[in-house]
């Protein structure tokens, strides 16, 4: 046991004490101990009202714009809800009453052996913050990426607030500074974020914030808001963080999907400690603030509002800005976008980039129309749609239609004819635009693939090359391991991490947040179409875009040199490194007890499988997956069930935490060959025998009821 002596703390029992323990009454010597200031003769007593002032948050609130001088007060009486600030001195005896039904806030001043009567005087105004009654929620557990229900879960009463407010709740309590600092609030544009984003505003304005950025029409870019949380302003405005408003790639419309999540002050999603502190606070919530009179901001038009309170204590400030910029400024500091225009220009190069209906088609005309200056021709679906014009944005084979069909290729990645020859490059992103497929003419890139490609190939994109080369990489456990294999030639760090980006996030930030070691710069990416670096602490599916086309830039550097091809990159990377054949099985919205039982049984089985064969294959090793974060030292259980054979091939099974109802269950499947001349088989061909082994070992069809998957990558 540690003994602390009486003399190194103060007491703190009641609101009383934490005010006079935070006023000037009080000062920390040089060796740390809290003391109560020598000028005083005795400490003043204390008197605040034991209903108004009951809990910690009340206090909060009323001190948000300061703490009140103490020093020379013998005596402070409070009746009622007062709010201070630091301009308040008292000396003497004080005595401050508000009978009224809203809080009042002190004028500045010195007040003097005298008692205020604050009932008539103005009050908060458009700012005053009301309590509304409301009760738990089930079912409010953020998963890897936020909170994911059916649109119609979202519009029903109280559900947002309930979780908006927790959310508050936890983060002033953890210490983030609200009061002074920003919160930034976008999304995906689905149905409802425009409704969501008032209710969120009038909530941040009644829990103390007071400077709020939304993204110009409600849409920020998942990768645009991490951006802006990082790079937007001077420093005394820096966000603090921000709440999304996605689903990503789930469908969105009334009938469909949404979702949100809240990320930290270093761009990044919340880590384990908030999300746990957020939903631990939806189970006992009691009440939620707002201020119903603050008005609604219009979002089609970008400007500031500034809100002030009658009294003239208090402002807030409003702006609707354009985050496209922000994040195209800080992508043209990673990119040399003259080679990537260099490239664009040659009469046998031609482009897609199909933004699916979400919230990428004004980042891709910035980037692509008026950046690189391209015709309007290289863009699909380039309109955001609150429903995503009634589709799935989804980047894969099976969702991503309009793009395949443009660049001749099938739902399982093999090749079509088309009427008129494919483009040279393709690409698509998701509702939020955090993820990317990426597609050469008659030709699909997986996304371990991608990964490994872009990691090999980092020095031909400034960012890595000016700051001295890649240092690491990551990957998520399903992921294959392509990018392994570069890592281990180019002497990088590796990590393997569980399904989420707030793990890279850590690795990114072990230096700056935790004194640990810097593996920046750095590249990482989920198999699950998600790829990005440490310009921001989110997947960024422009930033895939923009680093293939640096690579295609470096490859095709002379105009006069025929054109090198994305399939010629790939088969190039094979051929140097072997190939890691992979796909994914995803089975959607099955029952999830079913699921959850179907997971259960495979982890009791673990040891009796071990040493299974069928076909081919001899499982070696068969466990659940675990991480121990090197940074933080947290440890992440149950991550996922491993099928690891004797060949190295690989069979991985999870649910998944990002649909919106029932479960998805992801089946991987990984095999390694390293022989040349076998490089470039049909995936589905090899893969045969490892699907027949994952079926047995999983038992799908009986526990789940399920006929074949929903859709194969």
């Amino acid at each position: 046991a540690v003994c602390v002596p009486r003399t190194r703390f103060a007491p703190v029992k009641k609101c009383n004490d934490l005010l006079l323990l935070r006023s000037d009454a009080y000062v920390v010597t040089p060796d740390s101990r809290l003391v109560m200031n020598p000028v005083m003769a005795a400490a003043p007593k204390m008197g605040l009202d034991s209903k108004k002032y009951k809990f910690v948050q009340a206090l909060e609130a009323a001190t948000e714009l300061g703490n009140p001088s103490l020093i020379n007060c013998t005596a402070l009486k409070v009746d009622g809800l007062v709010y201070f600030t630091r301009k308040n001195i008292f000396v003497g005896k004080v005595t401050i009453t508000n009978s009224s039904s809203e809080p009042k806030v002190l004028p500045p001043g010195t007040y003097t052996n005298c008692t205020i009567n604050l009932d008539a005087a103005p009050g908060l105004g458009a700012l005053c913050p009301k309590k509304v009654a409301t009760a738990p929620i089930e079912g409010q557990k953020p998963g890897t990426s936020g909170l994911r229900k059916k649109t119609a879960v979202f519009m029903e009463p109280n559900y947002l607030a309930n979780f908006v407010q927790a959310a508050f709740s936890t983060i002033k309590t953890m210490g983030a500074d609200v009061a002074n600092k920003t919160l930034v609030v976008g999304g995906d544009g689905r149905y409802f974020n425009p409704e969501a984003i008032q209710i969120i505003v009038k909530m941040a304005v009644a829990n103390g914030v007071t400077r709020i950025w939304i993204g110009k029409d409600g849409i920020l870019s998942t990768p645009a808001v991490s951006a802006m949380i990082r790079e937007r302003g001077p420093s005394y405005m820096s966000p603090f963080g921000g709440f999304i408003l996605t689903a990503s790639h789930n469908p969105g419309g009334p009938n469909e999907d949404f979702g949100i999540k809240y990320n930290v002050e270093n761009g990044g999603p919340a880590p384990e400690k908030v999300t746990n502190g957020i939903f631990e606070a939806t189970k006992t919530i009691s009440e939620y603030m707002t201020c119903p009179d603050f008005p609604d901001i219009n979002l089609s038009l970008a400007g500031t509002t500034k809100v002030e309170s009658t009294c003239g204590s208090k402002v807030v400030v409003v702006e609707v800005v354009d985050g496209v910029e922000d994040h195209i400024d800080l992508l043209k500091t990673v990119f040399d976008f003259d080679a990537i225009k260099g490239l664009l220009d040659r009469p046998d190069f031609s482009f897609v980039y199909d933004s699916m209906h979400g919230c990428q088609g004004p980042y891709a005309k910035a980037c692509f129309l008026e950046e690189l200056g391209q015709s309007e021709d290289c863009l699909l679906n380039a309109e955001p749609k609150d429903d995503f014009n009634g589709h799935h944005a989804d980047p894969n084979l099976t969702y991503a239609t309009d793009l395949t069909a443009c660049m001749g290729l099938d739902r399982t990645g093999q090749p079509v004819e088309t009427a008129t020859p494919p483009p040279s490059f393709g690409a698509a992103a998701d509702g939020d635009a955090d993820r990317n497929m990426i597609c050469g003419a008659n030709f699909f890139v997986t996304p371990s693939d991608s990964l490994a490609i872009i990691a090999d190939h980092a020095n031909v994109i400034p960012f890595f090359r000016d700051q001295g080369g890649l240092k690491a990489v990551a990957r998520s456990m399903p992921t294959s391991g392509a990018v392994d294999r570069v890592a281990k030639k180019n002497n990088l760090a590796l990590f393997e991490t569980p399904t989420g980006w707030k793990y890279f996030g850590n690795l990114m930030d072990s230096k700056d947040l935790f004194g640990g070691v810097d593996y920046t710069p750095f590249i990482c990416g989920e198999e699950s179409f998600g790829t990005g670096s440490n310009h921001v602490r989110e997947k960024d599916g422009l930033w895939a875009v923009l680093a293939w086309l640096s690579i295609l830039a470096d490859y095709n550097a002379d105009p006069t040199a025929p054109l090198v091809t994305v399939q010629e990159i790939v088969e190039k990377h094979w051929a140097t490194y072997g190939r890691n054949y992979y796909c994914r099985y995803d089975y959607e919205g099955v029952d999830k007890a079913a699921a959850t039982e179907m997971m259960a049984a495979m982890t009791g089985a673990t040891e009796a499988n071990t040493g299974r064969s069928m076909g081919p294959y001899t499982i070696a090793t068969a466990d659940v997956f675990e991480y121990l974060d090197p940074v933080d030292g947290s440890v992440a259980k149950n991550q996922g069930i491993r099928f690891l054979m004797e060949d190295g091939s690989r069979i991985v099974f999870r649910l998944s935490g990002t649909a919106g109802s029932g479960a998805t269950v992801r089946m991987y499947l990984e095999a390694y060959e390293s022989d040349v001349s076998k490089t470039k088989q049909v995936t589905a061909d090899v893969m045969g025998e490892l699907v027949a082994f994952a079926l047995e070992l999983s038992e799908i069809q009986k526990y789940c009821g399920v006929e074949g998957p929903t859709v194969i990558t």
